[in-house]
């Protein structure tokens, strides 16, 4: 081989980010895409089933979609707790990426039997969301194992950013599998991708955190903690905040598109698919970013830069493509400001957060963060129903931008490096 013919390949290494040429973060990775895909493949075709085969109405929908959330509202603090004592948490995520695959694989099974019922879809989205919770408890400690105090942002970076590239093909595979197959059939590529999530996690074997100390797991002391910590409280209230706002949003979007915009349905598509395209800039250009501005601007920037293009949504009007571009403008530049905020507050969490409470502070967190997202919805179908459609995008879009206020007023901005903390295994990202 000459040397003209070792350059390109040279070239190619140097492009891969270090933390990818780890075997054991490069398995990690993997297996947290190989998963994402296959959820985003789920989150098109589980509805699917529930109105093509199933012939679900507008209420059960509502049921339907209420039934993933509800095991994070409550289950979270417990999951917490419970990961933060039992200490293996990488054993606990291969044991439910396990679990979610068989229980999605009674969904084609009861199709091809004939049994299918609402009945059962509730019940395998409960379980597949209380499976979950467990996992994203147990995910915050195994990242930190995984992954150097200094590299905290790039591995956020690079796990959002394969998440990102999913919300692109996601759903444009599953709805080439559901054109393909029957729609309960495509719920294999989901269940496959537990399976490879669970064979990647058996092939890593970090140094995890070690159990909490008996008499020190109790599920209220990851709130506690978030309540003393001004950093991590202000970005739960600034989340949750925003997630409360833009859940009553996406209660109304469809409807006031379809409704007062006049959009067809290909063209809503082409718009939602926007958000996604912006989460992949989002991702590449985050790091530099933080680099230049420092982290916690940057978190506050995603904070803003998230809700901010969604007061464009009440504004539209007129003609179909000048809504259409004003709209694909809004949902770009709002992708873009969401993969900020997410692996900014994702590099704040793993440098502030002691190893010891991991698990429990992060139950909390998502208690909340993911507890708000049914109330947004409900709060969204009440203001629509009570002031108009337009009248409840104006009062969401103003709420979501609001948000930022809480982390504005911390000490948030001022942070241009990642914390390191005493008793945080190499607190940083």
């Amino acid at each position: 081989m000459t040397l003209l013919d070792t350059r390109p390949a040279a070239a190619v290494r140097r492009r891969i980010p270090d933390l990818l040429r780890e075997p054991a973060f490069r398995r990690y990775w993997t297996g947290q895409t190989v998963s994402s895909l296959g959820d985003q493949v789920s989150l098109l075709v589980i509805p699917l089933i529930a109105v093509s085969v199933l012939h679900a109405d507008a209420a059960q929908m509502g049921y339907l979609s209420a039934a993933g959330y509800l095991p994070y509202l409550l289950l979270s603090l417990h999951a917490g707790g419970w990961a933060d004592r039992y200490g293996r948490r990488r054993r606990v995520m291969i044991a439910t990426d396990l679990g979610r695959a068989a229980v999605l694989l009674t969904v084609p099974l009861a199709y091809a039997a004939g049994v299918l019922t609402l009945a059962q879809l509730y019940a395998v989205v409960l379980a597949v969301g209380a499976l979950s919770v467990f996992f994203n408890v147990c995910n915050p400690p195994l990242f930190v194992a995984l992954v150097p105090a200094e590299q905290y942002l790039r591995g956020n970076a690079l796990v959002n950013g394969s998440r990102a590239a999913t919300y692109v093909a996601g759903p444009g595979l599953g709805g080439l599998l559901v054109q393909l197959l029957a729609a309960p059939l495509a719920l294999v590529v989901d269940a496959l991708s537990f399976l490879a999530s669970a064979a990647f996690l058996r092939g890593i074997d970090p140094v995890e955190p070690p159990p909490a100390a008996e008499g020190r797991g109790g599920t209220a002391e990851g709130m506690r903690w978030i309540r003393r910590d001004p950093v991590i409280r202000a970005t739960l209230l600034g989340t949750a905040t925003v997630n409360l706002f833009t859940f009553v949003i996406g209660a109304l979007f469809v409807l006031y598109a379809t409704r007062e915009l006049h959009f067809s349905a290909g063209l809503l598509g082409a718009v939602m698919a926007a958000a996604a395209v912006g989460t992949l800039l989002g991702a590449a250009v985050t790091g530099r970013l933080s680099d230049r501005i420092g982290i916690g601007p940057a978190l506050l920037l995603g904070l803003v830069l998230f809700p901010a293009p969604l007061l464009l949504f009440p504004l539209a009007g007129g003609s179909v493509a000048a809504s259409a571009a004003l709209l694909f403008g809004a949902e770009f530049l709002s992708g873009v400001g969401v993969m900020i905020l997410d692996i900014t507050a994702g590099a704040v969490f793993a440098a502030c957060i002691p190893d010891a409470l991991r698990s429990r502070v992060f139950g909390a967190y998502q208690a909340v963060n993911y507890g708000v997202r049914p109330l947004g919805s409900l709060l969204g179908g009440f203001l629509g129903s009570a002031l108009g459609l337009r009248p409840a995008l104006w009062i969401a879009a103003v709420g979501a931008v609001c948000s930022g206020l809480w982390v504005l007023f911390s000490p948030i901005p001022r942070m241009r490096e990642l914390p390191v903390q005493d008793g945080a295994q190499a607190p940083e990202g």
